[in-house]
């Protein structure tokens, strides 16, 4: 990065941001404390309106904006092709921002940009799980939560658990407050909120929600709770035990399960432990792999697999 393009940086991140230290702008930009100040200065003598506090940092003078810059080819594709995953996985509301944000992109950029733009877009395919029910239904809920959060009120819901719980339900009725949005990509939208039944963070997929409202009930998100560095407590205390046959060993690595925690090769098989809340989160996994796999611990479920074998024994 040249001079040139660090002082457009640097009102760009002011532009930004209300206000940001030396030490900041250093570490964003990859430089010297040094240098920030004698860009300051550069930027000053040019006529940028810098405000420069004691102890606090610099921001640009209110009202003072950048006219629009150019993008490169790499920075209108990054663009463009995260308007398309909003366009494509968000509710409606989104979708209409993201189309009108695609179009107003396309427009500014020249000629040859917009060109190898068009060329690169059309060699980059975001695939979609064909499972259009589930995305419709995700892209309803997905409305309802986005004017909760912003309205700052409860939402209530039936939420339909893959396994049964331990007191054998499957189907609960939530209130939650909801706190943000995260996407996974094995498991589609998921809410983080604070459970009233649970009285503690959960985390809902967004999929599995149906009956939705907006209560009236309002919240307020706890000043230490932050989106962005917030991490899921680990409540996986079980282990289980498998051993995979070794010419599938590839295979079983590209699955990535989730709840997957070592795995080493020897003699007689791969051998795998995965780390679980409850062991039938992975039989249907297990089962998936037939004859390849055979589960060694704990006895719960390899009990549980010899009865879904008899039952499809039965079944055939």
């Amino acid at each position: 990065m040249n001079k040139t393009e660090r002082l457009l940086a640097i009102v760009m991140e002011l532009q930004r941001s209300k206000l940001l230290t030396a030490d900041e702008l250093a570490e964003v930009l990859g430089v010297s404390v040094r240098t920030i100040y004698r860009d300051m200065q550069g930027l000053s003598e040019a006529g940028v309106p810098i405000i420069g506090e004691t102890g606090l940092g610099y921001s640009l003078l209110k009202g003072y904006f950048l006219p629009p810059i150019s993008f490169s080819v790499e920075e209108a594709v990054s663009l463009l092709l995260g308007a398309e995953f909003i366009e494509n996985r968000f509710d409606p509301t989104f979708r209409e921002g993201a189309r009108s944000s695609r179009r107003k992109i396309d427009a500014i950029l020249s000629l040859p940009i917009r060109d190898e733009t068009n060329r690169i877009q059309k060699s980059i395919r975001l695939l979609q799980k064909d499972e259009k029910d589930i995305m419709t239904k995700e892209k309803v809920n997905l409305g309802i939560i986005r004017e909760a959060m912003l309205e700052g009120k409860k939402l209530r819901f039936t939420y339909h658990k893959r396994i049964a719980e331990a007191d054998g339900n499957r189907v609960t009725v939530r209130t939650v407050s909801p706190f943000g949005l995260a996407h996974d990509e094995q498991n589609g939208w998921l809410l983080l909120a604070s459970c009233d039944l649970r009285e503690d963070i959960r985390h809902f997929r967004v999929s599995r929600m149906s009956d939705m409202t907006m209560t009236d009930d309002t919240f307020q998100i706890p000043d230490n709770f932050n989106l962005q560095s917030y991490r899921p407590k680990d409540t996986r205390s079980i282990r289980v035990c498998a051993i995979f046959n070794s010419e599938i060993k590839d295979k079983v690595e590209e699955a990535n399960n989730y709840y997957m925690e070592a795995s080493e090769s020897k003699e007689d098989g791969y051998h795998v432990t995965f780390r679980v809340r409850q062991p039938e989160e992975l039989l249907y996994w297990i089962l998936g792999w037939g004859a390849d796999v055979v589960v060694t611990e704990p006895e719960s479920l390899k009990n549980r697999v010899r009865e879904e074998i008899e039952k499809m024994k039965e079944r055939y």
